[in-house]
């Protein structure tokens, strides 16, 4: 298991983890990113952004090493 911020762009993963307090699950979970959610990487240069959903999300590279991910 890696972070999201280790996965290159076009790779998909499941989210296992998130290492963090209340608040940052809650402002993942608003992103549609919680456990369970799978996510494909479209760009990791600057900001992690992500589809998770059919939706795109922007989130910090500290953010993004906080969830813990499985590739598929």
């Amino acid at each position: 298991m890696l972070t999201l911020s280790h996965l290159r762009p076009s790779e998909q993963g499941r989210v296992m983890v998130i290492e963090g307090g209340r608040g940052i699950r809650q402002k993942l979970f608003l992103r549609g990113l919680f456990e369970g959610s799978v996510v494909r990487v479209i760009s990791c240069y600057g900001p992690v952004t992500v589809e998770v959903d059919r939706n795109t999300v922007s989130i910090g590279r500290g953010m993004a090493q906080k969830i813990v991910v499985r590739r598929m």
